[in-house]
């Protein structure tokens, strides 16, 4: 089976990782060594270039902004990026030089093709910040190249030693060193130092050239260290300034989320409770994050699902300071349930689609205003039958009565007339059931002795009465009662 890799390239990555908030009047430079390393668009338009010293930069744009690189903040955020690309495949790295790679040749089918598969990593990379660069080719190291590069696309061994050859000798890191020795021989792309004398390269340029020429193109083995997704998820995004709206904090809520996506796809789960803390200013009167808990009814595993979800609960969620930081943990997980082996889909929806809507009703009029019927273990039928938020865990599982039940139970029992000696209600009634003894309640200081029947009028209806056993409540004889209606 033909390998297909696609490398990431992210060369806005030390820039995004600050996230500045500056002016359209100030540009901004990172800094590497007291050497630019990477320069914002203005800083380009202000004569700024790769490898100025601070004092040049200073003098030619003195309004521009320097910042240190943050070699921690920066492994950070690839391994953010690595952790959501895990959604795509088991088979992640992540490259030097800012790079994540992935090996898709299993997981084309299930995403739509090598198209669909680049847009969505593409989309999945801008969600958490980072303008891309991808390269897809047969081998990780073409990929990589091709990404380096800025972009491109080789599915055959032919086309990407086509596109290898006319890349610049400097794309290639072993070759960076001896750039000025191989200029001078004349080779300004890597087509032109591969059609040098082999050992001679090795002698004067070391093994690491040739080697690296030979992964790429193929022939010489390749060895990666996957990366593996830890056992538990809960991840932080710093926020680049102070935050008074809590619906503001989505689009960072966002990029955690995409995060656990690509968690919950490396263990096969999926998520049933997750927690957001809106992380506020320290200090000396510093707040406790203001704590956010989704619970879903069914597990899911979708990002358009919980983005919705969390839009309504930030929407009307007031905090009470500013917000510095969000963190989304997962609290509850079950395992991904397998695909449906029905031939047609359930009418109306499958059962996951209504889920979703109870779920986005309760986020959006609360969970007191959506309700769901739930049975009790309890004799007595005005307590067996409960009214429970229609988003949560059910209760314990109650075995329903095998004997007949009325669909609609009444608030409160009326009592019957008793006309020559038969409960009467419009007509008298006729009992046609044997009766079933209820005696319950004792524990909760309500005795209940009853006898119930289902009783048929002149019209035919049905109704379920019942009979109170004599000395059921001191100084009250024997009646009936109407409690339920059969439809």
């Amino acid at each position: 089976m033909l390998r297909l890799w696609i490398c990431l390239h992210l060369p806005s990555l030390s820039l995004e990782v600050f996230r500045p908030s500056w002016s359209t009047e100030l540009a901004v430079a990172v800094l590497e060594k007291e050497r630019v390393h990477l320069a914002s668009r203005m800083a380009i338009q202000a004569g700024i270039r790769l490898q100025m010293r601070r004092g040049g930069v200073l003098t030619m744009a003195p309004q521009t902004l320097l910042y240190d690189r943050a070699p921690a903040k920066e492994a950070e955020a690839l391994r953010a990026v690595a952790m959501a690309l895990l959604q795509f495949s088991p088979n992640v790295v992540e490259a030097e030089e800012a790079s994540v790679l992935v090996e898709v040749s299993t997981s084309l089918r299930l995403f739509g093709g090598g198209p669909k598969m680049r847009r969505r990593i593409r989309d999945t990379a801008r969600a958490l910040g980072f303008t891309t660069a991808l390269g897809c080719a047969p081998t990780a190291q073409g990929a990589w190249l091709l990404a380096r590069a800025g972009g491109g696309t080789a599915l055959k061994a032919e086309s990407l030693e086509r596109q290898v050859a006319g890349l610049s000798v400097g794309t290639l890191p072993p070759a960076r060193p001896y750039l000025e020795w191989l200029d001078g021989l004349g080779c300004r792309t890597l087509g032109d130092v591969r059609r040098l004398p082999r050992a001679g390269l090795q002698r004067r340029c070391g093994q690491a050239l040739n080697e690296a020429m030979d992964r790429a193109l193929g022939q010489a083995p390749e060895v990666f260290d996957w990366i593996e997704a830890p056992p538990t998820f809960s991840a932080r995004v710093e926020l680049p300034d102070r935050i008074e709206h809590a619906e503001a904090t989505l689009l960072y809520s966002r990029s955690l989320i995409v995060q656990m996506i690509g968690w919950l796809t490396a263990h096969q789960l999926a998520v049933t409770k997750i927690t957001l803390e809106l992380q506020h200013e320290r200090g000396r009167e510093a707040l406790p994050p203001t704590v956010i808990e989704i619970a879903l009814a069914e597990p899911t595993w979708s990002e358009d699902h919980l983005l919705r979800l969390l839009r309504e609960r930030l929407a009307q969620l007031q905090v009470d300071a500013p917000m510095i930081a969000v963190r989304l943990t997962v609290t509850d997980v079950q395992a991904k349930a397998p695909p449906s082996e029905t031939l047609f889909p359930e009418p109306g929806g499958t059962p996951e689609d209504q889920a979703r809507v109870m779920e986005l009703l309760t986020a959006r009029l609360g969970a007191d205003n959506i309700l769901r019927p739930e049975m009790r273990a309890d004799y007595r039928p005005e307590v067996a039958n409960a009214w429970v938020p229609a988003v949560g865990k059910p209760g314990p599982a109650v075995d329903a009565p095998r004997l007949p039940r009325p669909s609609w139970l009444l608030d409160k029992p009326i009592a019957l007339l008793i006309r020559d000696h038969r409960p009467f209600y419009g007509s008298p009634l006729r009992l046609v059931s044997p009766p079933e003894r209820i005696e319950a309640g004792w524990w909760a200081g309500e005795v209940v002795t009853r006898d119930y029947y289902v009783a048929e009028g002149r019209d035919h209806a049905h109704y379920w009465v019942y009979q109170e056993r004599m000395g059921s409540r001191e100084g009250d004889e024997a009646r009936w009662y109407l409690h339920g209606l059969f439809g």
